[in-house]
């Protein structure tokens, strides 16, 4: 039996795909300038003024989706007789799973002949995204929805997320990763290569000096770490440096290209904890990989 597959704007997805897969978005909000904002999907928006806002200090805040944001969603569905699996961002990085997990508990109980499963990314942007489209697969292949669910729960600790921001501030300011990390990055130059680990928190992984060094050891991870390249869908996410994502993909390609990759400006929402120049890479790897 089908089911609806929703997600939030953190996934990252283009429109032309969340359209086509009828992939439901729930937006999350951003504060700018005393005004609420929400992007659906990242081609919405103008990348280069708003990371260039933030550049020069422009302070953004966030907000997680709420409750009753999910409530309002789901209930058409499952009054249409539809069960529902909900792929979300990181734990790791925001409140809005716990929301959606209350909000299931209240619609299970509600409707107990649907189903509502609700699954944590571990990740954000296309490191989420490619989870949710994984789920689109599973559906059109005929599996149910909690058996859907379980396949993306094995698989999201496969969904290797690999990045380098330009300044650490961003996410030490808004709580993303630990102060002290952020403090040596920015005084003494050095990139900290991040990733997404176990938990789906931010850590450092490396270190390096230098964008293109830091470009190419992102690549250099994907050539180590990838399995069966040639079959999988992997992910690109840029602030404002597309130039730099451009390149990351070039050189992929070269070597060792995959079936797929899509590239996509960085959604504003999470963007903003990132900043500026931030460079993302997203790819299947092995049930270990988050612990490398």
């Amino acid at each position: 039996m089908s089911f609806a597959i929703m997600t939030d704007t953190a996934a990252n997805l283009p429109k032309e795909i969340a359209v086509s897969h009828d992939i439901t978005i729930l937006p999350m909000r951003y504060l700018m300038n005393g005004e609420t904002h929400t992007c659906l999907y990242p081609e919405e928006f103008d990348d280069a003024a708003y990371y260039e806002k933030l550049k020069h200090g422009e302070s953004v805040k966030t907000s997680q989706i709420v409750p009753t944001d999910y409530i309002n969603a789901m209930r058409p569905k499952l009054e249409a007789g539809q069960d529902i699996l909900f792929i979300g961002l990181s734990s790791g990085v925001s409140g809005s799973y716990a929301s959606a997990v209350m909000a299931k508990e209240e619609l299970q109980a509600e409707y107990p002949d649907r189903t509502v499963e609700v699954v944590d990314s571990l990740g954000a942007s296309l490191g989420e995204g490619l989870l949710v489209l994984r789920a689109v697969k599973c559906r059109a292949n005929g599996m149910d929805v909690t058996e859907t669910a379980n396949r993306i729960n094995n698989l999201r600790m496969k969904m290797y997320q690999y990045f380098f921001v330009d300044d650490l501030m961003h996410l030490r300011r808004t709580g993303r990763l630990s102060g002290g990390v952020a403090i040596v990055g920015t005084v003494l130059g050095v990139k900290p290569l991040l990733k997404g680990d176990q938990e789906g928190h931010i850590v450092a992984n490396a270190k390096v000096r230098g964008r293109k060094q830091a470009i190419k050891a992102l690549a250099e991870k994907y050539f180590s770490l990838v399995q069966n390249a040639a079959e999988q869908t992997i992910g690109i996410s840029h602030t404002n440096c597309k130039e730099d994502a451009e390149y990351l993909k070039k050189m992929i390609m070269e070597k060792l290209p995959p079936k797929e990759i899509i590239l996509v400006k960085h959604e504003p929402a999470t963007g903003s904890h990132l900043g500026p120049g931030s460079l993302a890479l997203y790819f299947e790897s092995d049930l270990n990989v988050r612990y490398q």
